[in-house]
């Protein structure tokens, strides 16, 4: 999101450069004209926030610079909560004062070990919190596996003093982490199928999957593993 695609309802209007988070990185840029890093991942919510600033001021002949300025105040606070929600139910965890160290210190975790977001998320919905249990799926993951180690320590402590059932947390967890989403490789195969072959069929399966983005869908399964190594390589700009 840049600041000519957000609507009045602070939605992404225009997935130009279509450019979509794979390994983690906070400081990942979707869009390689974009060398400063203005619109990179970890700056999204300020980049919404001057959106707003910006919307403000076209406002400024009707309101005053004080009533505008009001309007917009509490958006550190309202996208600050929301934002907490969301990954506390990412994660299965109740709101309290472990949630926000135990989210932070997962996705410094991930972006060290290069972790796939959507991959791991996915997969922490069977997280086991039986004291002992290995969760091994899910640390092979990580290449600093006695990091993993004692960041999954907590996360089952906080699971079990909260009394998380296993099976409950992850039907919820499924029903907010996708197991399918749109990859960068995804696209550029349906594209370049689309443009140098008049080739459809990659689009309509890709819609067909996308639709059910939450479900195992397992005639689909190889549209959910990590990308190949040559999508590492895919630069995307406006333009494309």
């Amino acid at each position: 999101m840049n600041t000519d695609n957000m609507s009045i309802l602070g939605l992404t209007l225009d997935y130009g450069p279509f450019g979509f988070l794979d390994a983690f990185d906070p400081g990942y840029i979707c869009n390689h004209s974009d060398t400063g890093g203005r619109y990179a991942f970890d700056q999204q919510p300020d980049v919404a926030a001057w959106n707003l600033t910006k919307l403000a001021q076209t406002f400024v002949p009707l309101l005053s610079v004080e009533a505008a300025s009001a309007a917009i105040g509490d958006y550190p606070q309202q996208f600050g909560q929301a934002y907490v929600e969301r990954m506390a139910a990412k994660f299965g965890l109740q709101l309290d004062g472990e949630t926000v160290p135990l989210v932070m210190d997962a996705l410094q975790l991930l972006a060290q070990n290069h972790v796939d977001y959507t991959i791991f998320l996915r997969q922490l919905c069977d997280f086991d919190n039986t004291e002992g249990a290995v969760n091994a799926p899910l640390r092979d993951l990580f290449l600093d596996r006695a990091a993993f180690d004692a960041w999954a320590a907590r996360y089952a402590g906080v699971l079990r003093a909260a009394g998380s059932t296993d099976s409950e947390r992850s039907v919820a967890m499924r029903a907010v982490n996708p197991k399918y989403i749109l990859r960068n490789h995804l696209a550029e195969v349906a594209i370049r199928r689309a443009a140098d072959h008049r080739d459809y069929s990659e689009i309509t399966r890709l819609h067909t999957l996308l639709l059910h983005p939450f479900d195992e869908q397992p005639e689909f399964e190889a549209y959910a593993a990590e990308p190949p190594d040559w999508a590492r390589q895919i630069e995307v700009s406006c333009s494309s």
